[in-house]
């Protein structure tokens, strides 16, 4: 990942979903505007520069979100890039004073989103996703037809996130060299398929949702569904919403530790509305790598 592809990450994610996720809860009555106290237990960190900075004042350590990330789960860089990136447009439960307001961000959202193009054949996002994901132009076509995917920068290709209303509330961004999430924006589901099937198969990115309706023969009982590779509580909104009117729920998450977290929250909801419940796992790490493999059989 190029120099300018860490910074675009550093500006997505906010320090304080780091530290909610991590356990710690926020500290109104000891926060201000500009300095929002989290604790966990006898731990202090103070979040700065509205969710891009922090500080420890016991002691002197601070930085931005990698140095965070770094310190709450000690791993090399690659790790913690990939933790980073599993909560770019995850937005905090608590309010963090930002300056824009929601209403603000959400017009902001939907007039950045239609102001791309949809994803057309010829189009270098479309060859990225057929030439290079190998998805099928016939998967990729119901997408279209469902204003799924449009076009982003630099041959990118920008997946829908909506609320439970069908309102865009982000996008991911995948392209040959940039992975991401929309600047503002927040991660619910990216959805394909039925949504009055029966069936939901969840997966972590949507060209792994892509990938896996590719697989099965795209089924007409299911929806195909991406998370993006993070859990908000929007999600978890989302997907408990739909579970409640389906008969399976498929944790179609990848083929690691990770993966394994997300398809026991899955699980979770599954028991607690007496729904059916499956865990289907990628042969590989993904069910893209699977649909290339297939491909070069």
């Amino acid at each position: 990942m190029q120099r300018e592809d860490i910074e675009r990450l550093r500006e997505q994610v906010s320090c304080a979903v780091a530290l909610e996720q991590a356990g710690f809860a926020i500290d109104l009555k000891e926060s201000t505007r500009r300095a929002v106290k989290f604790r966990r237990r006898g731990e202090i960190i103070i979040v700065t520069h509205e969710g891009r900075g922090w500080f420890d004042p016991l002691s002197d350590r601070k930085g931005d979100i990698f140095a965070l990330i770094g310190l709450l789960q000690p791993g090399n860089f690659q790790a913690t890039l990939a933790a980073v990136e599993a909560l770019a447009g995850v937005q905090p439960l608590h309010p963090t004073w930002r300056a824009r307001t929601s209403r603000r961000m959400a017009a902001d959202i939907s007039t950045r989103w239609a102001a791309r193009p949809l994803l057309c054949q010829g189009a270098r996002a479309h060859d990225y996703l057929f030439r290079i994901r190998a998805i099928p132009r016939r998967v990729l076509q119901h997408a279209i037809d469902g204003s799924l995917i449009r076009q982003g920068p630099s041959g990118s290709a920008w997946f829908a996130h909506q609320d439970n209303d069908g309102r865009i509330s982000g996008w991911e961004e995948r392209g040959p060299v940039w992975r991401g999430f929309s600047t503002g924006g927040a991660k619910t589901l990216f959805r394909f398929g039925n949504s009055v099937g029966g069936r939901l198969c969840v997966t972590e990115a949507a060209i792994d949702a892509l990938s896996l309706s590719a697989l099965e023969g795209r089924r007409d009982d299911t929806l195909y569904a991406s998370t993006a590779g993070g859990w908000s509580p929007a999600t978890e909104s989302a997907v408990t919403l739909l579970a409640g009117d389906l008969d399976l729920v498929v944790a179609a998450t990848d083929s690691n530790s990770q993966g394994e977290a997300y398809a026991d929250r899955l699980r979770q909801i599954a028991s607690s509305l007496d729904c059916g419940f499956q865990r289907l796992r990628p042969n590989a790490g993904d069910w893209n790598e699977d649909l290339q493999q297939r491909r070069t059989r």
